[in-house]
């Protein structure tokens, strides 16, 4: 039932990876609250520690539960395999990490959240990409639509010189969802999302999410990748890119997803529970449909703000003022996200107070929930940067984060004009 490649989107996101449970016959995903897995024999467990035979070992490496969700996310964004973790942080590091070791080097965009920006302090613009490559870089990291100033990336003008690199190109596709963009269509190789936020839907699952292309063929360069071309001793000597990419034993490049999980993720430990995971499949289940009501506030507000005399600045990317809005329309058709940024005139009292004033908007360190989501990135998510950092990442005194929810959008209006009134007050 859920191996239809022919069913829309829509479809997929209630149906991949899942059908009716073989014992009980559940047609809701059940939720495999278990550490561990009886095994038949002792031949069934070599089989399963030696990859020779599909089935479940332990919850820290995979549970039925995660494999349904991550089938499902693997096929809303086009890949071949997906991996669900504890959080969007941990995927972006266990990404980052799977190609990456220490003394080597990542291009990365500079318009990337402010915990990412932590990881990398190489910063690039589209004419700086190519002149960043070193010899010991391992991969060009980016965030499609980036948090908070929703700067879209031309996917595939980097993806081009990601290639002529030799390296992959990997995007936080967690603002835009594969319901917005699908980077796979245009050259990207691998996706990290922080699945805490539209992905869930719901401010209440932690859980991030790597998916695979399948595409980045490790083989071609060993002695750049030599983690996927080297035996692995903690794991039978086992040669990822030999036995499970290009040409291997599984029909499919595999090598990516599985070097994650069975070095990574066991060694880490940073497991997704079987209850995350199981909101996350609930969150999945309605997608387009709280996609399109994000999309559609978010515009609008937008919209309403760039005319309001307290506002300096909207940094939003579907604005035709934006210098993204072509790359919107590009690479995000449906909308340029629902978080964005603006800049009140007043600088850091005003970010404060106009916080400080709102009711509806939760003041929160999230995005991407169905209720509207407010903070001050200078003093919040971004104040462990230095000044020059934030402005180097577009941090601004007076610049106020907004993820925009489901509401109804004269209530949103609304509550941003008592923000005003906080401000004038003040």
């Amino acid at each position: 039932m859920s191996e239809n490649s022919e069913w829309s989107f829509e479809t997929q996101q209630i149906h991949a990876g899942q059908s009716p449970d073989s014992d009980t016959g559940s047609r809701s995903l059940p939720i495999y609250q278990t550490t561990a897995y009886q095994f038949r024999d002792t031949q069934h467990a070599a089989n399963l520690f030696g990859i020779a035979e599909a089935g479940n070992v332990y919850t820290r490496i995979n549970n039925p539960t995660q494999d349904a969700v991550e089938k499902r996310i693997a096929t809303l964004e086009g890949g071949v395999a997906a991996l669900l973790v504890s959080s969007g942080m941990a995927a972006t590091t266990l990404a980052i990490m799977n190609v990456a070791q220490a003394g080597d080097h990542v291009v990365s965009s500079s318009n990337v959240y402010g915990g990412t920006f932590n990881l990398f302090n190489d910063t690039g613009n589209m004419d700086a990409w190519r002149a960043a490559v070193k010899p010991n870089t391992k991969a060009f990291f980016g965030e499609g639509i980036s948090n908070p100033l929703g700067a879209v990336l031309d996917l595939a003008g980097i993806a081009a010189v990601a290639h002529e690199a030799g390296v992959p190109w990997i995007v936080d596709n967690t603002i835009a969802t594969p319901y917005v963009t699908r980077p796979f269509d245009h050259g990207v190789d691998i996706i990290v999302h922080s699945a805490t936020k539209f992905l869930s839907g719901h401010g209440n699952a932690m859980v991030g999410a790597i998916v695979d292309s399948g595409n980045f063929d490790f083989a071609k360069n060993p002695k750049k990748f030599p983690g996927f071309n080297e035996p692995d001793p903690s794991y039978n000597n086992m040669v990822y890119a030999k036995t499970l990419g290009v040409g291997g034993d599984f029909g499919a490049n595999l090598a990516y997803i599985f070097k994650a999980r069975l070095q990574l993720l066991r060694d880490f430990g940073s497991s997704v529970s079987p209850f995350n995971a199981w909101l996350l499949a609930q969150g999945l289940e309605t997608l387009n449909l709280r996609m399109d009501r994000h999309l559609l506030n978010a515009q609008a507000l937008a919209q309403w703000l760039e005319k309001q005399p307290e506002v300096a600045h909207v940094s939003y990317a579907g604005l035709p003022t934006s210098p993204w809005y072509a790359t919107a329309k590009k690479y995000a058709p449906k909308g340029a996200g629902a978080v964005f940024a603006f800049e009140l005139k007043g600088g850091a009292t005003a970010g404060r107070k106009f916080v400080e004033g709102l009711k509806l908007f939760s003041h929160v360190a999230n995005i991407g929930d169905v209720r509207s989501l407010v903070i001050h990135p200078a003093s919040t998510t971004h104040a462990q940067l230095s000044p020059d950092e934030q402005l180097k990442a577009g941090i601004t005194p007076g610049m106020v984060r907004l993820s925009i929810g489901l509401e109804n959008i004269e209530d949103i209006k609304n509550d941003v004009k008592l923000g005003f009134a906080a401000v004038k007050n003040a």
